[in-house]
């Protein structure tokens, strides 16, 4: 039996999308479960709009999410002379010809079919014609000689059985005139090449898979499983595009998801198994299969995403935790230095109570991470007399004791309620907004605890 080996082969024009990752993580996810290869494959033909930035990112993205491709990545310029042959061979053995229509006429037929309101197909003009009819002055581009009676079925793995009539494919061009080869050659030259035995691809390529199914079969060549997976759609409905917020990695990495909790989003995102929600890594590859992804578009939906990322942050390892992050800090706030670190690390289990992101448990340490406490305009105000009499005779109480806990901190706050007849909030409050800067923020006592005696007298004497 052949040795199942998937691909994700995305283009360096522009950073890696939310759609294009989920791609990967089924073709990922598939070869792990089947026990076979999964390789990573730049296309980076278009020589114009193919840039390393990209290539780098979308590198970067998929090992942040966990994917590794095995191998290096296959380059696909560097295969470009493998693709002209495999053309050459086509036109020898007669499944392909010389078109020498001008760009003139290729417009002129194009719009004949606007005005009819008809899809464009081009009209094979050349297809039978002797080449010595052929003008001087043409460059001709080669085309696939596509099949023009009958139907072709593709026994699709998600799908199931897709039927189509030959004669509306048209004879695409496999050679451009400048003797370039065109997407539909180059991939199946490369997936032939690098022995992919199944091709998980989104369900906007099925008219190629019937394009490259064509020349698998002139070549000769064993036809890959296909398996094409609908779409990802905005929460509108609309076809998710590259200018849509939140539709990079980078996007979701900024506001602090991480990328287990990305992940299992994603393996969620039009494909289930059983009712269950949550998948460990181990869990995902296990379960993993084609049978259990859905034929219709799914939704993007950041709460969701949110949800799921809250809920990694509360069951994850807090250790691990910590981890990601001071690694989200140094990313894109600031490094926490190993004096914070400490007491961050022994206050996390209140920090990170009710975040969403990382990004939420940054503003809850903020009180830590900074040593200036700066307090806003609006939370000024709320700092009246009363509440500066409570600050100073809190801070008097507290002087004479070592260390500060919520046993004898508690007291301390009761005997000050009474005296000055309010609630908790009329002493919690006036305090949360010295320590910290803001009247929202960790419960008091954590507050206090977490800073420490010292900084907690000192951050008192702000007036």
């Amino acid at each position: 039996m052949t040795k199942v080996a998937t691909r994700f082969a995305p283009s360096p024009t522009g950073p890696l999308h939310i759609g294009g990752v989920r791609t990967a993580l089924f073709n990922w996810l598939y070869s792990k479960n089947q026990k076979g290869s999964f390789f990573l494959r730049i296309e980076d033909t278009d020589k114009e709009r193919s840039k390393d930035e990209y290539k780098n990112q979308i590198i970067q993205s998929l090992k942040w999410i966990g994917i590794e491709n095995d191998g290096n990545e296959y380059i696909q310029s560097k295969k470009i002379d493998d693709h002209i042959k495999v053309a050459n061979e086509l036109l020898k053995n007669g499944h392909a010809y010389k078109c020498y229509c001008s760009n003139e006429e290729i417009e002129e037929q194009k719009n004949r079919a606007k005005q009819k309101k008809v899809p464009y197909i081009y009209d094979r003009k050349w297809r039978d014609k002797s080449e010595t009819d052929a003008p001087k002055n043409i460059k001709p581009a080669i085309r696939f000689k596509s099949k023009i009676n009958g139907s072709t079925i593709l026994k699709d793995l998600v799908q199931g059985d897709i039927e189509i009539e030959n004669n509306t494919i048209e004879d695409f061009i496999i050679l451009r005139n400048d003797g370039s080869p065109t997407y539909n050659l180059s991939a199946s030259v490369d997936d032939h090449q690098m022995s992919i035995t199944h091709i998980i691809r989104g369900d906007d390529h099925k008219i190629n898979t019937f394009k490259q199914m064509q020349i698998y079969l002139a070549m000769k060549w064993e036809l890959p499983s296909f398996a094409h997976i609908p779409l990802i759609h905005t929460t509108d409905g609309k076809k998710l595009s590259k200018r849509d917020k939140a539709s990079t990695l980078d996007d979701y990495s900024k506001i602090g998801v991480m990328p287990d909790a990305l992940r299992n989003y994603l393996l969620r995102l039009g494909w289930s198994f059983k009712d269950k929600e949550i998948f460990t890594e181990e869990e995902s590859i296990k379960y993993f299969n084609l049978e259990g992804i859905g034929k219709s578009p799914s939704k993007l939906d950041m709460s969701r995403i949110l949800s799921m990322n809250e809920h990694y942050i509360k069951n994850k390892d807090e250790n691990d935790l910590f981890s990601q992050f001071a690694k989200y800090c140094e990313n894109y706030k600031e490094k926490i230095n190993d004096q914070k670190e400490k007491k961050i690390k022994s206050s996390l289990s209140f920090l990170k109570n009710k975040a969403k992101t990382l990004e939420d448990i940054y503003n809850n340490s903020k009180y830590i991470i900074q040593d200036k406490v700066t307090i806003n305009k609006d939370d000024l105000k709320l700092l009246d007399d009363k509440a500066k009499k409570v600050i100073t005779e809190f801070s008097n109480n507290i002087s004479s004791i070592e260390i500060l806990n919520k046993e004898n901190l508690e007291p301390i706050i009761n005997d000050l309620i009474k005296s000055h007849e309010t609630n908790f909030k009329g002493v919690g409050q006036p305090l949360r907004i010295v320590l910290t800067g803001s009247k929202f923020g960790p419960g008091i006592y954590d507050i206090i605890t977490s800073l420490g005696k010292n900084e907690v007298m000192k951050r008192l004497s702000f007036n």
